[in-house]
């Protein structure tokens, strides 16, 4: 498993420990992930996604997973999230019709 947040890409970032001395030594940045449940109200349906703090709090601030799916590009998306997004729309569309 990626260390990497399925709704938003985030992923590792590496860089410096900088000391008092200016030494420099490599290391890694890690997203601040954690497994959540998010519940479809299109699809009536919970998923389990590994998802950072900030990928969930801009869920909330959108109105919910699907929200967040429609109006998210597919390219930071991973494949899972992917496939909810193509579900998702497909669903909403068959309701608009």
């Amino acid at each position: 498993m990626s260390r990497s947040c399925e709704l938003t890409g985030k992923a590792v970032q590496s860089g410096n420990n900088v000391s008092h001395a200016n030494n420099k030594t490599r290391r890694k940045f890690l997203p601040n992930l954690h497994p959540v449940t998010l519940i479809s109200d299109v699809l009536g349906q919970r998923f389990r996604l590994r998802v950072s703090a900030a990928a969930l709090r801009t869920v909330e601030h959108r109105g919910g997973l699907d929200a967040f799916l429609l109006k998210a590009d597919e390219k930071e998306l991973s494949m899972r999230a992917r496939l909810l997004k193509r579900q998702v729309a497909k669903k909403v569309a068959e309701t608009a019709a």
